[in-house]
């Protein structure tokens, strides 16, 4: 009984535990690039190569762009604001508690309960603030990136190229 209960346990652990022995694959940013001629290309940067960025499209194919077609590119970004609104109201929740418990230090909290009042008001107000606050600051750090390719000089391309490269599924192409 005791061997049949360790083989199953061993077998349970290997079938559960070599699921997260597999490495995520790492992926690259989304872009919508911009052509000079009007036409939009929309993907995941694969790589930056010397003078195209290679992009794999909607459709699962591998598309080239080449830099002197860009006019625009915009790296999309994942919103922030939810994440942001959490913390905001959790700091601006438990600052308003303290700020009650601040000004409020000898108000009886045991026989009337209007300690716990002004906490409870403090605190709901510090939650609103820190909700708002953190929906912007959350919006604002998921806002997507734009590179207007068509009006910078070659140094400020290679600059630009050299930022991609970094959010690039494949980031040293040689």
């Amino acid at each position: 009984m005791n061997k049949k209960f360790i083989s199953l346990f061993l077998v349970f652990s290997l079938v559960t535990l070599s699921a997260n022995l597999y490495a995520k694959e790492r992926r690259g940013a989304k872009l919508i690039i911009t052509k000079k001629d009007g036409q939009l290309i929309e993907g995941e940067l694969i790589t930056v190569k010397p003078n195209s960025l290679l992009l794999l499209n909607t459709e699962g194919k591998d598309v080239s762009v080449d830099i002197e077609e860009i006019k625009v590119i915009r790296v999309v970004k994942k919103s922030k604001a939810m994440k942001g609104s959490l913390i905001g109201v959790l700091i601006g929740g438990g600052v308003g508690a303290l700020v009650a418990l601040l000004i409020f230090p000898k108000v009886d909290r045991d026989e009337t309960g209007i300690g716990h009042t002004f906490t409870f008001i403090f605190g709901g107000i510090g939650v609103l603030i820190g909700a708002g606050i953190g929906t912007l600051a959350g919006r604002r750090a998921g806002k997507d990136k734009t590179f207007r390719i068509g009006e910078m000089i070659d140094s400020e391309i290679q600059e630009t190229m050299d930022k991609l490269r970094k959010k690039a599924r494949v980031r040293d192409y040689r």
